[in-house]
Parts: structure tokens; sequence; C-alpha cells
């Protein structure tokens, strides 16, 4: 297994509610799993992240009231239309979205779909694909 230099752990309440969304709902897959620490690995395409349950194993400090606070993960996927018909079968509330972007880059313009969603613990999931 390969390990991305970089691999956002999130502080969840309920690691079951959380599975539900991401893998359920998105379309990430378990990795491996610590069920009794209350702990994921989940993967999508070269995405990784890691799901921990708050006041389960190893705990950094005091649990804030909004966990997702400002962060906005930018997440691309193969199957966007996938996620859109799963969120809307499943009746959830979307942030934004889908719409059609474009954004300058160094390399020019870059066209993307995409939709924001907040998750059970109120991260912003940003799911697109370049158009």
């Amino acid at each position: 297994m390969r390990f991305n230099a970089l691999i956002p752990e999130l502080g969840v309440r309920d690691l079951a509610v959380s599975l539900d969304f991401y893998v359920g709902l998105i379309g990430f897959s378990i990795a491996y799993d610590r069920p009794e620490e209350g702990f994921a690995f989940v993967e999508l395409g070269a995405a990784q992240l890691m799901l921990d349950t708050i006041g389960m194993g190893r705990s950094v400090g005091e649990t804030p009231q909004n966990l997702g606070g400002g962060i906005n993960f930018q997440l691309e996927v193969a199957d966007f239309d996938g996620i859109v018909a799963r969120l809307a079968k499943a009746k959830w509330p979307l942030v934004l979205g889908p719409e059609e972007r474009r954004y300058r880059t160094p390399n020019g313009e870059r066209g993307q779909r995409q939709l924001w969603v907040r998750d059970p613990d109120g991260y912003l999931l940003r799911p697109f694909q370049p158009i």
C-alpha cells in the first residue's frame, strides 16, 4: 500500500455514520480499519483520508464544537454523476451545486463539474470532475 505525503485525519463523532457518507454516498472504499479504536483509512482514486472517532483511541485535546471549521477538501472523482445521484437518493443536503466552473491556473483555464457538501461532522467536501 502506498501512503500519500499528506493524509488528512478527520476527527469524527460516529464512525459508522461517517462511513455511510464517505463510502456509501461519495464512493470511497475502506483500505483498512481498526474498529476497536474507531478508526478507518479510506481511499478514492489517489485520495486518502483517515477517519478517527473522537474519544476512542488517542486524544489530542478537547473536541471543538464545529469540527469542520473552515476546511474545504477538493476531491477529484471519476464518477461525478454517480455521487450526485447517490446524494440525491439519500436526500443529502448540498451546500452548492452541482455546477460547472472554470478557474484560472498557471497552466491556463481549467473547467470542472463540482458540488459542495458537508459530511456528518461539518467538514466541507467538494467532489469535482474535470471537463
